[in-house]
């Protein structure tokens, strides 16, 4: 505030020298009439004036003077003898001075203003630059926030899901505190960890933990902060950044998103010579140019490893890659536990019941469950979070809001309530496909209503009659509007695509095509000048090209064919499902399971 205050009143100093210049230097005010001389020697013989005041000039007569109605008049008179006697013959009453000059300090003030308002411009840029405002001079300084010891409150006991990366992390938490156990034993620590997977797996907060737990300082960067516009600022950064690092060793260095800096040289359209290299180049000496012995660790993180420089993942830089991938189902539990923390939970709570109804949920989308579900409880004036926000929650990270106050007709529910249902009876009897959890024909984000299938148990492995019978079940939406309505809609656009898709990779990427043999089709190609972003490559042929959709259009037609007997053989069975839905507008997996097995 008092920054403000100082630099109001410069600029308030500023413009009020200017304007008492404008003001001291202009002309004096006009009067309201300017009349010529011949009107004024006219008036004074009419007796129209009552006094004037006569200024010598050096060539004319200045006179300044009032009528006998009030108004004032100004005039120029040459230099003649007669005019004091025309006055006096009409008495009228005059005066007469010497014309002044103007003050001899204005024309000092006229010189010096510039000057001052140029002084006092510097000043406001120089106070400025110290203060850190725009910071004009100070480009090249870091802006890498130090939190300190006392100030890191996150540690292993607040990152849970992710116990192989903690073990990994360990030894450099035992180095930070004691250098002198591996030094005495001639091992080395690694100079840089870098942390990867997939966004919201929680690759930062496990940097934070660790300085944590070792009780150092700790430097926190993005990636982005380095690169200006103006050349060679990043590189100056990177060089301040390593300098405060020594100066507050043992400490750690952590650098969000380092792929914004350490993207594969050679990537971009100016060859090596642009900003972001030269911040790279720097980068890689500094890690490189400080001993072991000193005590900084270098941690960063990122989502794209594969575009990393291979400079910058070498050993004597970053040493240690650790992935911190997507947590499995205990892992899952651990970290809703973490987040539930603080939270008023239900006695019926089970988060062994969440934690498998959340596969591929990063930690990330957990906490944001647990978030959703207390503002769900909340808006319904809960005091305590029940099983029912908490599936609720789910299904809003999912598949987003539900949409309850659109209007839709009695056709298109009908027409939703069939897709659907053909969805879950195809898969109901598949072999290869997940639990029914929950069917709706309340629309939900982008989605007229869905089908939802959870799996019993994470699978890291995928077969080709999983693949298949996933393919069969997306169909079955379409199958069963085709069957029942003998027409079909839109709403099957993203099954289709989705089908699609997998049908292609099994065959280019999976060789699961028994025409085609176990045989990948296309490459994938590191586009240099897109900064080795993957594009897929044609390496065959047109008749390979051909083969390839021949061959995805028969994997459709048979899983086509499969949906289409199982409907026909179980029509009785999906009127039944699409009744319901259409009468309770959405079917919870126990009441599903009623009806296919007959007890509903």
């Amino acid at each position: 505030m008092d920054r403000v205050l100082k630099n109001f009143a410069i600029y308030a100093v500023i413009v009020l020298l200017a304007v008492f210049a404008i003001k001291a230097t202009s002309e004096s005010e006009k009067p309201t009439q300017d009349v010529d001389y011949s009107t004024f020697y006219r008036d004074v013989a009419q007796d129209k004036i009552d006094q004037v005041m006569i200024t010598v000039d050096t060539d004319v007569y200045i006179i300044e003077g009032k009528y006998k109605d009030g108004k004032t008049f100004r005039t120029e008179a040459p230099k003649e003898d007669n005019i004091f006697e025309h006055l006096r013959a009409h008495n009228v009453a005059y005066d007469t001075e010497k014309a002044k000059g103007p003050p001899w300090w204005t024309g000092l003030l006229s010189t010096l203003l510039p000057i001052a308002i140029l002084v006092g411009f510097i000043f406001l840029m120089m106070n400025q630059t110290q203060g850190g405002g725009n910071r004009v001079m100070q480009f090249g300084r870091s802006r890498a926030r130090m939190t300190t010891p006392e100030e890191v409150k996150v540690t292993f006991k607040d990152v849970a899901g992710a116990d192989e990366a903690k073990e990994e992390l360990q030894e450099v938490i035992e180095f930070l505190k004691n250098p002198q156990k591996f030094i005495q034993m001639g091992a080395k620590i690694p100079k840089g960890v870098l942390l990867y997977g997939p966004p919201g797996t929680g690759k930062t907060l496990m940097a934070r933990a660790v300085a944590g737990e070792a009780g150092v300082p700790f430097f926190s960067i993005s990636g982005s902060d380095f690169v200006e516009m103006f050349v060679g600022v990043g590189a100056a950064r990177v060089r301040d950044l390593f300098e405060n690092a020594k100066k507050n060793a043992p400490c750690i260095v952590f650098i969000d998103e380092i792929d914004a800096v350490g993207r594969q040289r050679g990537a971009g359209v100016g060859g090596g010579h642009d900003e972001r290299e030269q911040t790279l180049n720097q980068l890689l000496v500094e890690m490189d140019g400080f001993s072991t012995n000193e005590g900084i660790i270098v941690m960063a993180g990122t989502n794209r490893p594969d575009i990393l420089d291979p400079a910058l993942l070498r050993p004597g830089r970053f040493d240690r890659h650790i992935v911190i991938d997507r947590p499995d189902v205990k892992g899952r539990e651990a970290i809703l536990k973490v987040h539930a923390e603080g939270k008023p939970l239900a006695p019926g709570v089970d988060m062994s019941v969440i934690a498998k109804r959340t596969p591929g949920f990063t930690g990330a989308d957990l906490a944001n469950v647990m978030n959703e579900a207390a503002l769900l409880s909340a808006r319904r004036n809960k005091k305590e979070i029940t099983m029912e926000e908490l599936e609720d929650a789910i299904e809003r990270v999912i598949a987003g809001p539900e949409k309850k106050s659109r209007v839709i007709s009695e056709k298109e529910k009908r027409l939703v309530a069939y897709h659907e249902a053909g969805h879950a009876v195809v898969s109901y009897f598949l072999p290869n496909t997940d639990k029914v959890h929950k069917i709706s024909i309340i629309p939900r984000g982008r989605a007229g209503g869905y089908t939802l299938l959870l799996p019993e148990e994470d699978i890291n492995y995928v077969t080709k009659s999983r693949l298949l019978d996933e393919v069969t079940t997306l169909l079955g939406g379409r199958v069963a509007e085709s069957l029942v309505l003998q027409e079909v809609s839109t709403g099957a656009q993203n099954d289709l695509e989705r089908a699609t898709s997998i049908v292609r990779r099994m065959i280019t990427e999976y060789g699961m095509s028994e025409e085609l043999g176990p045989l990948t089709f296309g490459h994938k190609r590191e586009e240099v000048f897109l900064g080795r972003d993957i594009a897929r490559d044609r390496n065959y042929s047109e008749a390979i090209a051909y083969a390839i959709d021949q061959e995805a259009r028969g994997f459709i037609e048979n899983c086509y064919e499969k949906a289409k007997d199982i409907l026909t053989q179980n029509i009785d069975k999906l009127h039944k499902v699409a009744e319901k839905l259409m009468e309770k507008e959405v079917l919870e997996g126990d009441e599903f399971e009623a009806i296919m097995t007959g007890r509903a």
